[in-house]
């Protein structure tokens, strides 16, 4: 069941991307041949307008085929009005990034309905302390709740952290023990840790561990907004840094992730409740958009880089060099899942 639940969940994103570029063409009064869900041999098909709107057996991903346009080559063209390749450059670049921009949009979408379900939250209370914990040498005590830092009122314990960050080596915390507060004053210490990408740096602490008792927080409507907002632009932040530290070889290409990954991991999102599962979903929806902006030919951000090649120079790209180009570009994808497959197998196996 967790499989299936993951399967829709992977396609109803793919569709949600095509979605945003089947829209934007149609806005551009360019005509849509097909619309796929899936690669390779279709599995159910209909026939809408001047759409076929298809299943295919593959589902590792989906494709909208324009009028005009077709990545398998990039030398059949079309003159005519409702074509893509008769569309500006500015008009062209429109629909590419409304693939993108639609996975984008939905993952705001999936972390608004969270807010809505209401989002659990770790209350300030000290659980344990690490060792040679300032905090505990200053005399805090277990169960202890943090209630003030530096004159700033703490409702949750994530916002216990930034605040230690930014704060000056002494810092002032108010906490309430037994019904009393007790002003306790202490000073941080600097440790060696790593980051999520593994590398190096120092962190401020003070040796405290959250107890695990959690509330639920229910947000207001602009609040709710806000959460999303935050949310998207901290997980779009988090891939571009993925995909730079991976390119500039910080990360691994053994930590690289194919489909079976994928779909593993939102299985075990699914069995740990709706909440975790539209919070994935909502990842590898901007992970999708972030992806597809990527400046390769075959990706919805290589064809704006010829786009905007085109918009600059005032010259298309020759149609010998988007041929070659576009090889180029299925050749690096077919190595990336080629990576990603054997990843998953290797982990599948106790590599």
């Amino acid at each position: 069941m967790s499989f299936l639940v993951s399967l829709l969940v992977f396609s109803f994103l793919i569709f949600f991307h095509e979605l945003g570029h089947f829209l934007a063409a149609r806005a551009m009064n360019v005509k849509v041949l097909v619309f796929s869900i899936g690669f390779g041999k279709k599995l159910l098909s209909k026939q809408i307008g001047d759409t076929q709107w298809s299943i295919s057996a593959i589902p590792l991903g989906g494709y909208v085929q324009m009028k005009g346009q077709d990545d398998s080559d990039p030398t059949k063209v079309s003159h005519d009005d409702d074509s893509y390749n008769t569309k500006s450059p500015m008009q062209r670049i429109f629909i590419l990034v409304a693939g993108p921009f639609a996975n984008f949009l939905l993952a705001f979408m999936l972390y608004l309905a969270m807010t809505d379900i209401g989002i659990p939250k770790p209350l300030p209370i000290i659980g344990e302390f690490s060792k040679e914990s300032p905090a505990l040498l200053a005399g805090m005590q277990k169960g202890d709740k943090i209630v003030q830092i530096n004159s700033t009122p703490i409702k949750y314990w994530d916002e216990i952290g930034p605040l230690i960050k930014a704060s000056g080596p002494t810092m002032r915390f108010v906490v309430q023990r037994e019904n009393k507060l007790y002003d306790i004053t202490l000073s941080s210490k600097v440790i060696n840790d790593k980051n999520l990408f593994g590398e190096p740096i120092q962190r401020k602490i003070v040796g405290i561990i959250a107890s695990g008792d959690l509330t639920t927080v229910h947000y207001g409507f602009m609040d709710s907004i806000k959460y999303a907002w935050d949310k998207t632009i901290w997980a779009t932040t988090f891939i571009f840094e993925s995909v730079k530290k991976l390119i500039t070889g910080v990360v691994g290409l053994d930590q690289v992730g194919g489909v079976i990954t994928i779909v593993d991991v939102t299985a075990k999102a699914s069995s740990m409740g709706l909440l975790t599962l539209l919070g994935f979903a909502a990842l590898i929806s901007v992970n999708l958009g972030v992806l597809n902006l990527l400046p390769i030919p075959a990706l919805d951000g290589g064809h704006i880089m010829f786009n905007l090649y085109e918009m600059i120079t005032k010259k298309a790209p020759s149609l010998e060099a988007m041929y070659r180009f576009t090889i180029a570009g299925w050749m690096i994808l077919f190595s990336l899942m080629f990576i990603g497959l054997f990843n998953d197998i290797n982990r599948l196996m106790g590599g």
